[in-house]
């Protein structure tokens, strides 16, 4: 059993823009297949509804702006948060790319519910989920 993976994008976006938006709770609902259209149900906790299968998620999200990492809680239910989804912002010139852009990695664990087709069905959307925040962030500067 796989136990986690590891998805990445090259954004052509300095990191302080793309980690301001990977830590903005709205913005998530615009990436986010499993949290499609989020709101704020209460103070630092959303809500959004999977386009997959049309349950609804919920994410807290914790930032940490030192390391460039975002950490998602999510869960079914606002007392059934796990910190199974991060984000890593890598400034590009870290890795030998321009100053401006920055590489995104999407990490997530994969808990023990989760059978292998709803795996590797997380995997899949974390892939697109990338292409899709690299395209908003181009729209959206």
């Amino acid at each position: 059993m796989d136990g986690a993976d590891c998805a990445s994008i090259l954004c052509d976006r300095p990191a302080p823009v793309v980690f301001a938006f990977m830590q903005d709770g709205l913005k998530l609902g615009q990436w986010a297949l499993g949290c499609w259209n989020t709101v704020e149900a209460q103070p630092g906790l959303y809500r959004g509804t999977s386009i997959i299968d049309q349950q609804e998620t919920r994410v807290r999200i914790e930032a940490m702006p030192s390391v460039w990492m975002i950490s998602y809680h999510v869960g079914s239910t606002p007392d059934a948060l796990q910190p199974r989804i991060m984000a890593k912002v890598v400034p590009g010139e870290t890795l030998g790319h321009p100053a401006d852009s920055s590489v995104l990695s999407l990490l997530a664990w994969r808990d023990t519910s989760m059978d292998d087709d709803r795996w590797q069905q997380l995997r899949e959307c974390h892939r697109v989920e990338l292409r899709i925040i690299r395209n908003l962030l181009r729209t959206q500067a």
